[in-house]
């Protein structure tokens, strides 16, 4: 081996050029006979020099010669370690790898010529394209059976998955050489396969319809749970309602939502299991509609009944009111009595429909009362009225007994005495009283 390696040689050399600079004429004189040292010093074989022997070549010509460049010339002096070695090694290995990635790159251009000289140097990218390959047919194999056969809605959430794989392994297949790929590589690799433009248009082909098939399923399978959600919800509305406006409210959603299954697509799974549970509510509905039926016709009934003491009630206000006021309030009293006398002891508004009938019945008591009142207290009036104008006609005459006429003028103030308060008379029929009891007070001094 050489005592002065290339690179001690190297850094030593600019040195000594540098020196040489700054000693103007005498530094180029020097120049020359130091570099002829350091020459024969390189052409030597035997140990390295060491750090003794090389100020030996320049050390009288230039004793200003760095410190540190003579340091860097001897520790580049020396045979490469195990970890140069291994530096260089790899350096050599990347620039080789770099080559080989900048043929395999994706560009027409470089792989064209390659293909045809040397194909063996696309071997990346014939393994690439083999493991894309059958990883994309695995792939689409598996999300077909999935997606098409699937049997619950985690099917095609892994079926999704693996779409998306295959679609991804088809993506990176190079489309636009694969008239050619197999052809070079399988001239000398062996291989059986011939994946062409066509297979590979309709495995994209596949994998797209398989997408749309997912996506359908998946927003079939969302429209099945909000169809559920929305039947559980009507239900327990209608079960839990309190009066008919309610009742009729949640029964409208329930046939809303069972209407809503109908409308799933039937080429779905969804759609199957729609089928299903459309069977069930369909028929819990129509359990509910006997007793819904009877529930709106109850409500009805009540909600007539109401009609009807309104009506009674708006008549009964600011009274008196002649009797044939009070016998029409009377009737719509009845009228709402009898429509709640309708309601079936089992009828789920049975007890509504009592509790109103007490307090309708109450209310007919008391208008009958007043109709009563009014009856009397009119008939009354008119006997009275009736009496003095005969009681007149004896006076006038000069012809009646002065003690009959006192008779009569009793009967007539025990007539208005009967008229009772609250009875459109009876005004009139206390001024008429008041004068008769003056009449009398008269008459009982003479």
């Amino acid at each position: 081996m050489v005592r002065l390696t290339d690179r001690a040689f190297d850094i030593l050399r600019a040195e000594v050029d540098k020196c040489a600079t700054a000693d103007g004429v005498a530094g180029n004189v020097y120049r020359s006979m130091v570099i002829k040292r350091l020459e024969k010093l390189r052409s030597q074989n035997g140990t390295f020099a060491s750090i003794d022997e090389i100020p030996d070549t320049f050390k009288d010509e230039f004793p200003n010669f760095s410190e540190e460049a003579l340091k860097a010339a001897v520790k580049a002096n020396r045979a490469p370690g195990l970890f140069d070695k291994i530096i260089l090694g790899g350096s050599l290995l990347g620039g080789a790898a770099g080559i080989i990635w900048l043929i395999n790159l994706p560009s027409p251009m470089i792989r064209w010529p390659v293909a045809k000289t040397m194909p063996v140097l696309l071997m990346p990218s014939f393994i690439s394209m083999d493991y894309n390959y059958r990883q994309a047919i695995a792939l689409v194999e598996q999300s077909d059976q999935l997606i098409n056969k699937a049997t619950a809605a985690a099917d095609f959430d892994l079926g999704e998955i693996k779409s998306k794989q295959a679609q991804k392994h088809l993506n990176a297949l190079p489309v636009w050489f694969l008239g050619y790929y197999p052809k070079t590589y399988c001239s000398f690799a062996g291989c059986r396969w011939r994946f062409t433009v066509d297979e590979f248009q309709a495995a994209r082909k596949n994998v797209g319809r398989m997408d749309a098939q997912i996506f359908q399923q998946k927003n079939a399978f969302t429209q099945l749970s909000q169809v559920e959600q929305s039947l559980v919800s009507a239900k327990q509305e209608y079960q839990q309602a309190k009066n008919a406006a309610d009742r009729q409210k949640a029964s409208i959603n329930w046939q809303s939502a069972i209407d809503q299954l109908n409308q799933i697509p039937a080429e779905t799974l969804a759609g199957e299991t729609a089928k299903k549970k459309l069977q069930a509510a369909e028929r819990d509905f129509q359990a509910m509609g006997g007793v819904a039926t009877g529930s709106v016709r109850a409500d009805n009934l009540i909600e007539a009944a109401k009609e009807f003491a309104l009506s009674a009630a708006v008549a009964s206000q600011k009274p008196p009111h002649p009797a044939a006021q009070w016998e029409q309030i009377a009737g719509l009293w009845e009228e709402g009595i009898n429509r709640l006398k309708m309601v079936p002891v089992d009828n789920p508004g049975y007890l509504n429909a009592q509790t109103k009938l007490a307090e309708y019945q109450k209310n007919l008591g008391i208008a009958q009362i007043r109709l009563q009142a009014e009856t009397d207290s009119a008939k009354a009036f008119q006997e009275a009225k009736s009496l003095l104008a005969s009681l007149q006609n004896n006076l006038n005459s000069n012809s009646q007994n002065p003690g009959y006429a006192v008779s009569q003028l009793q009967q007539i103030i025990n007539q208005l005495e009967s008229v009772k308060p609250g009875t459109t008379v009876y005004p009139e029929s206390q001024k008429w009283l008041q004068s008769a009891r003056k009449k009398q007070q008269e008459w009982q001094k003479n």
